[in-house]
């Protein structure tokens, strides 16, 4: 049985994946993350990038919300959907662990849009180019929905 985030812990609200990129992605509960390369059956996994997973807060996510969107876990095509911690606030460098195995070292801060998103279109703002970030796996295992997160340097 999942846990459940209690508000004074950091979690993850939503492991996602999608088949192609340049989709939305898809909340599937659990994951198997793979040692520098990313999760396993996402389109974004790739050995050859430091951008092997994607995280965005729920916090995030509720600022769109309260724009009027309808959005959710997996819209902004974050692989992790977090609560409780300040992705932004964690330095290039940082490792995390997530549930009982899975380490990631932060590797970036934002991204660059190359096109405009349809969530861009119609608010004409999102928050994955400056609230995301992204990660290398260095240890791999197996992330469900309610694993705790926990800085480790």
């Amino acid at each position: 049985m999942p846990k459940i985030c209690d508000g004074q812990d950091a979690c993850i609200k939503a492991v996602c994946t999608s088949v192609k990129t340049g989709m939305r992605k898809k909340n599937v509960g659990k994951g198997v993350f793979i040692e520098n390369y990313g999760i396993e059956g996402d389109a974004h996994g790739n050995a050859k990038t430091h951008r092997q997973v994607s995280l965005l807060a729920m916090e995030s996510i509720k600022k769109m919300q309260d724009l009027g969107l309808d959005v959710g876990p997996g819209d902004f095509a974050e692989n992790l959907t977090t609560e409780g911690i300040e992705l932004l606030s964690l330095p290039l460098g940082t490792m995390i662990k997530i549930g009982d195995d899975v380490i990631l070292e932060i590797s970036q801060h934002g991204k660059e849009c190359h096109a405009p998103c349809a969530i861009y279109r119609q608010a004409g703002t999102c928050v994955m180019p400056t609230e995301g970030i992204f990660g290398k796996v260095v240890v791999g295992g197996k992330v469900t929905v309610g694993d705790m997160i926990k800085k480790i340097n």
